[in-house]
């Protein structure tokens, strides 16, 4: 590893030493459950109201960008902040270990599912997570929401764009694309409520701000030159592989399946993880017969009840479908390749839009035109999360649910005689501990995997 990149925090001068950041990276890959919305309130914790490395304007600046990107958000929110200090090493260890654990432990549990048929067990021990999970996610979404929505506008921004994505199933970049149109008119005709947001009480002490306040780092200026090298370099570790598989193996062989669909929802899985895991169900089911329609269900739970963003699913995916398929290799080792190759190529990219991507996008923070458009985005965004936030509590606090299908509706009806009582009691209670308590978040987590394992003993889960 570049020495220059490790020593970057010293360079910056924000004093933040790479292994501190390694450590505090570590935490947040560890407790980064619950979805896109859960991940997004770890973060939000630790590194603006804990850490204070980073201001609320700054963090919600780059959470709009990660938002517009193809790919699991809260990862590349990750490693734009990692990026942000500590340059590519920074960037490489932040999004690298937010999906670590998550690569370990589906890997772990489709040894299992293969071996065993099912992680019953396994799931149940993360019962009591999920249920602490769903406060945090709550909270996050009301300590946002109090800094983004200074005025009516910004919370009726929220608002259709919540109605919009849940009770319509309106594509997420029309949202984002609306409300940065709504917010540039505003803020050209000069409407106060299109003014960015305030930085809260982390704004003025936060490091990152303070590290760029002056002198910018060359790392965070633009340079087109750099842009098309680093493009490159990233271009050819993403496609390089699949092209050598396709060349080796032809299309017909699983691996060259895995790489080829794989790459394709690394380009379109625009709006998270959400938008695309019907499709690649559908795909993965109906027409390659990769597994069966229980079997990606099952791999859906490990997702949610694991570490890491949820479309690690994908990498249960491809360790069934090389599983089922091994060609000269072992059944295991065909899948454990499988399973590598479908998060390589996932996840690759996502390295590539934050690392080209990035200077540009943080040298529009200076740009006046454009803040009444990101503090409209940002808005919109608080809708977006309140949304992830409420797919979670349906699929967390109902057993079942129907979608709902009477043009122009398009959402998802929780069946309420399926409620699950334990995890209702579980959710209150650790809202309670949160909200009227004051607990931290570690506390919670541990008091709710605790009662979790307690009601397993008892036979109630």
């Amino acid at each position: 590893m570049d020495t220059r990149n490790v020593q970057a925090g010293a360079d910056a001068g924000h004093g933040i030493s790479f292994n501190e950041a390694f450590r505090v990276w570590l935490r947040v890959a560890c407790l980064s459950f619950g979805g896109p919305a859960g991940q997004i309130a770890v973060m939000h914790r630790i590194l603006v109201e804990e850490k204070k490395w980073i201001s609320e304007g700054r963090f919600l600046h780059a959470l709009n960008y990660c938002m517009l990107l193809p790919g699991p958000e809260a990862q590349q929110l990750a490693t734009y902040v990692g990026w942000l200090m500590h340059r590519t090493a920074g960037g490489l260890m932040a999004g690298g270990l937010f999906i670590l654990p998550g690569i370990i432990a589906i890997m772990a549990l489709s040894y299992v599912y293969a071996a065993f048929g099912n992680v019953s067990f396994v799931e149940a021990l993360f019962f009591g997570l999920k249920a602490a999970v769903l406060a945090i996610v709550v909270e996050a979404v009301v300590r946002v929401g109090k800094r983004a929505l200074k005025n009516r506008i910004m919370i009726a921004l929220a608002a259709i764009a919540f109605v919009a994505i849940f009770f319509f199933a309106v594509p997420f970049p029309i949202i984002i694309i609306a409300a940065g149109v709504i917010g540039y008119i505003g803020a050209r005709q000069g409407r106060p409520e299109f003014a960015p947001a305030g930085h809260g009480a982390s704004g003025s002490s936060a490091v990152i701000d303070s590290m760029l306040g002056d002198a910018v780092p060359d790392h965070v200026k633009p340079d087109t030159a750099r842009a098309i090298r680093v493009g490159a370099l990233w271009l050819a570790l993403w496609l390089v592989p699949v092209i050598a598989l396709l060349a080796a193996l032809g299309q017909a062989n699983v691996f060259s399946q895995i790489a080829l669909f794989f790459s394709k929802m690394a380009l379109v899985t625009f709006g998270g993880a959400y938008a695309v895991l019907a499709y690649v169900a559908q795909q993965a089911v109906e027409h390659y017969h990769w597994l069966k329609p229980h079997e990606m269900l099952d791999g859906l739970g490990m997702a949610e009840t694991t570490p890491g963003p949820l479309i690690m699913v994908l990498q249960f995916v491809g360790f069934m479908a090389a599983y089922r398929d091994p060609g000269g290799l072992s059944p295991m080792l065909a899948a454990t390749f499988g399973g590598l190759l479908a998060t390589w190529v996932t996840f690759t990219p996502c390295f590539l839009w934050i690392f080209v991507g990035a200077p540009y996008i943080e040298r529009l923070r200076g740009n006046t035109g454009l803040a009444g458009a990101l503090s409209a985005i940002t808005a919109a965004v608080v809708g977006v999360i309140l949304n992830l936030s409420i797919w979670f509590a349906l699929h967390t606090l109902f057993r079942e649910t129907v979608p709902v299908q009477a043009f122009p509706f398009a959402f998802d009806r929780p069946v309420l005689t399926s409620v699950d009582i334990p995890a209702l009691v579980l959710s209150i209670a650790a809202a309670t501990a949160i909200f009227r308590f004051k607990l931290g978040m570690l506390t919670v987590l541990a008091g709710s995997c605790a009662a979790g394992v307690g009601l397993r003993m008892a036979g109630i889960i």
